[in-house]
């Protein structure tokens, strides 16, 4: 196996072994392509940072002997760019980008090595303007590069607009499938949702009769996620007919995080190749393919579309609901490869756990280094959610730029207090106490509160506490709320919920404990002290607010809350179908009012890693001021 790997600044070269080696050439004489996959993190809006990313990854696929890599979606822009595509100044400078990226290539003597990359482009005004086009407008496209130039383009065909994703908002879908001839080799380009959606362009490069399909993504992490990929992967290498290279990005942008998992899939559907997931990653692999001309094209009544490189395009004027296919045939011959067979390997599936960590870890650190944090600061109560949120802190950054802070109030109970101090000795980072007694007495010796004021009093002081360090000392503050309690808005406004990021705002409480545990048990296996204390992860989960306060007494079971969220939240169920499931109608009833109650303070909620199907604001988007409940 041949892998160049980047886990922060650590790199590993790994050779296959004499059972995984064969010459090059030894399928009857069937052409043989080395395909490098390059899973890297881009930034949005860094187009010169990501144009020298692609520089770099394509000098380290040359020297693996690549004759063609291939980048995730959007690389040179990042994603999601959201309304900065309505910029024109935008538009430009990434089409500029690429032209310059091309040219850099070849100054690099790297002009013989085709680099597929992701861009924006347009070829009309943003839909913002009272004078744009109908079918023309921005473009969510894929270009391939080869001799110093630009040689060929393709316009994303299927265009998502669910979940998180508003392309419809944004871009044009294109109508035509561009397929390269290199190196005696089709070859159709991609990108993303192509592949998530039957027909258009994989039914297209059938028809096209192609021996490839590069099929380039920015394709968001959610659990399991990755057992669905293959599959599809697969009926769409049924569908075309032809071997598909399907790359991801890898990396954190504000609420999304991109795992990779890239995949090379042959004809039949057989995995050769698959990257890990949420680490860099250069996956190069040795393809036989049918030569040109070899499969035959389906018949079909999309037109075909034939030029040279370089020449204009012509004729467009009547299509029909097929693609029309445009065919580019580069000149000259690729780059010779010498030596034994490159087999990509098929890299170790993970678990539930170990997946949503990584995700978790992921964000965060893309989160803390791509907005230029130093550090992050932390109320540390001794509580299940701060530890794992520190934790979490502390794998992605470093001890020595996590910074939590125990605010102990005159109902802190010891046994908390030890917790946190005890959490932050086992994970070195740095620690401090401020009592907040003090200051909750100031304000109460000047306004007359009781009851829940003072509970929300006291936790409003944390966060002027919190956010007076940040300005002090230029930390990120993170807050530590988890998903159940933002369901049913168990926090208090501008006090525990205060904040720049939360790591735990996709994560329900049930998972919280099973993190926990799972990063303990991970530790403890590799010889390491676990970092959660144990009684942060056992003691009943209390706010510490009054006196003998526990989170049942204004909360079901978590085990009980979590499945009816799951239901009404993930899954869109309505009160009926909660019950019809077998939970108890005041229970539904109860759980139903508290969320449709809450939508104002997820409103304000701070940003957090996606890790399920459906996230608070992305995915979930629901008026503030609404007056339907279920079963009324």
């Amino acid at each position: 196996m041949l892998r160049v790997s980047s886990r922060g600044d650590h790199r590993t070269v790994e050779q296959a072994g004499p059972g995984d080696r064969a010459r090059l050439g030894n399928n009857e004489g069937m052409p043989s392509m080395r395909i490098a996959l390059a899973q890297v993190n881009s930034t949005v809006g860094d187009i010169a940072g990501n144009a020298a990313a692609v520089r770099r990854w394509t000098r380290t696929a040359a020297d693996a002997g690549a004759q063609l890599v291939a980048f995730p979606e959007m690389m040179l822009t990042g994603y999601p760019i959201e309304d900065l595509v309505f910029r024109d100044s935008f538009v430009r400078a990434s089409q500029s980008a690429l032209r310059t990226l091309a040219a850099d290539l070849a100054a690099d003597g790297l002009g013989e090595l085709a680099v597929v990359v992701g861009y924006v482009d347009a070829d009309g005004l943003a839909p913002t303007s009272a004078d744009a086009a109908p079918g023309s407008g921005r473009r969510d496209a894929s270009a391939l590069l080869y001799g110093g130039r630009v040689a060929a383009t393709y316009f994303k065909h299927h265009l998502p607009n669910y979940g998180v994703f508003d392309e419809d908002r944004y871009f044009e879908p294109g109508d035509t499938l561009t397929v390269v001839r290199l190196g005696g080799i089709d070859i159709a380009l991609t990108v993303c949702e192509d592949v998530w959606q039957a027909g258009g362009p994989f039914a297209a490069a059938r028809r096209a009769g192609v021996g490839m399909v590069v099929n380039i993504n920015a394709s968001p992490y959610e659990l399991n996620k990755d057992d669905v990929r293959l599959p599809l992967v697969q009926r769409r290498a049924a569908e075309a007919g032809a071997t598909v290279a399907y790359v991801n990005m890898v990396g954190g942008q504000d609420e999304l995080v991109f795992d990779g998992d890239s995949i090379i899939v042959d004809a039949r559907g057989g995995l050769l190749a698959r990257s890990p997931q949420f680490v860099e990653d250069l996956l190069v692999h040795d393809l036989e393919l049918p030569a040109a001309d070899e499969t035959p094209n389906v018949e079909g009544s999309g037109p075909e579309l034939t030029r040279r490189s370089g020449e204009s395009l012509h004729g467009e004027e009547s299509r029909d609901d097929d693609m029309a296919i445009e065919r580019i045939e580069l000149p000259g011959t690729l780059r010779p490869v010498t030596g034994d067979r490159v087999v990509g390997g098929v890299a170790e599936r993970i678990g539930d756990e170990a997946e949503i960590w990584s995700a978790l870890t992921l964000g965060l650190r893309d989160y803390v280094e791509k907005n230029g944090f130093r550090s992050v600061v932390l109320g540390l109560s001794g509580g299940i959610d701060s530890a794992v949120v520190a934790a979490i802190a502390v794998d992605a950054i470093g001890p020595d730029r996590v910074f939590g802070v125990s605010m102990p109030s005159a109902f802190s109970s010891a046994h908390s207090r030890d917790d946190a101090a005890d959490m932050a000795k086992r994970t070195g980072l740095d620690y401090r106490v401020e009592p907040i007694q003090p200051m909750v007495d100031a304000f109460l010796a000047n306004l007359s509160l009781s009851g829940l004021a003072v509970e929300n009093l006291q936790a409003r002081v944390r966060g002027v506490v919190l956010m007076a360090l940040s300005n002090q000392e230029g930390h990120l503050v993170l807050t530590t709320g988890n998903k159940s309690e933002l369901a049913v808005g168990y926090s208090t406004l501008y006090g525990d919920s205060v904040g720049g990021f939360n790591p735990l705002k996709d994560v329900p409480k049930t998972m919280v404990w099973r993190l926990a545990n799972w990063r303990n048990a991970e530790a403890a296996a590799c010889g390491d002290q676990p970092p959660i204390p144990e009684n942060s992860i056992t003691k009943p989960p209390s706010a510490e607010l009054r006196p003998g306060q526990v989170d049942a007494d204004s909360l079901p079971d978590y085990d009980l809350l979590d499945a009816v969220l799951t239901g009404y939240i993930d899954n869109d169920a309505g009160r009926d179908d909660l019950i019809a499931a077998g939970y108890e109608p005041a229970l539904v009833d109860r759980v139903l009012r508290m969320v449709d109650l809450a939508e104002y303070k997820r409103r304000q909620a701070a940003p957090g890693t996606k890790i399920s199907i459906k996230a608070f604001g992305r995915d979930r988007r629901l008026p503030i001021t609404n007056r339907f409940r279920e079963g009324l």
